[in-house]
């Protein structure tokens, strides 16, 4: 699966920080990683909260997510190269930094790096990956690749959907949920149901897993 890295630049206002997380739940949804939009939509907010907060509101900002190896990086540059954010203690009273705190308890790591134009603010989150092009493994995944290389060759007839590539593993698996209908229709049951039944269940299974 391809992964390419993306850029955003904004202007840092309160009010953009929703549509900043609905964007960073739409490429990790497409990147086959919704397990990680929870945590990156946090680092995302604290980090611009931080730039708003320290260096100003409407401060052109731009974000970056791109893979790290098998990390996700998240970046925020801002032109404000002299104010570096530091760590407090949780014991600290001062308002600073609180917002690192919190993205140190949910990422792997994060640092600061001054830049000819500013500083850039980042952070890793941990994909469990194999490899940075992989998908996440799970048993369900497992299973559909057994049943889907199988039922590719058919399709292909000279070809697997691992030589075809992902068009080839999205063909097979139209063509096998179309003929899973047309079973369910020559068994009298309702096509429709089946697939409300199977939407029912993947959304469960989805919550299941947090």
């Amino acid at each position: 699966m391809s992964r390419k890295a993306w850029d955003l630049p904004f202007l840092a206002e309160p009010s953009g920080v929703a549509a900043l997380r609905r964007i960073v739940r739409t490429h990790l949804t497409v990147w086959g990683l919704p397990n990680l939009v929870e945590v990156a939509q946090t680092c995302v907010t604290e980090l611009v909260t931080n730039v708003i907060t320290h260096v100003g509101i409407g401060t052109p900002t731009t974000l970056v997510v791109a893979m790290n190896g098998t990390h996700v990086r998240i970046e925020v540059h801002d032109p404000d190269g002299r104010a570096l954010p530091t760590l407090l203690s949780a014991t600290s009273t001062a308002e600073s930094g609180r917002g690192l705190a919190l993205v140190t308890a949910v990422a792997d790591r994060w640092g600061v790096v001054p830049t000819e134009t500013g500083k850039t603010t980042w952070c890793e989150i941990a994909t469990q990956l194999a490899r940075n092009d992989a998908h996440v493994d799970s048993p369900q995944v497992h299973r559909a690749e057994a049943l889907l290389t199988l039922y590719g060759r058919s399709v292909a007839r000279s070809s697997s959907p691992t030589r075809l590539g992902l068009a080839g593993w999205e063909e097979a698996a139209i063509a096998l949920i179309a003929d899973l209908l047309h079973w369910f229709r020559a068994h009298g049951q309702d096509p429709d149901t089946a697939l409300d039944r199977a939407q029912t269940h993947f959304e469960a299974e989805l919550h299941a897993a947090g």
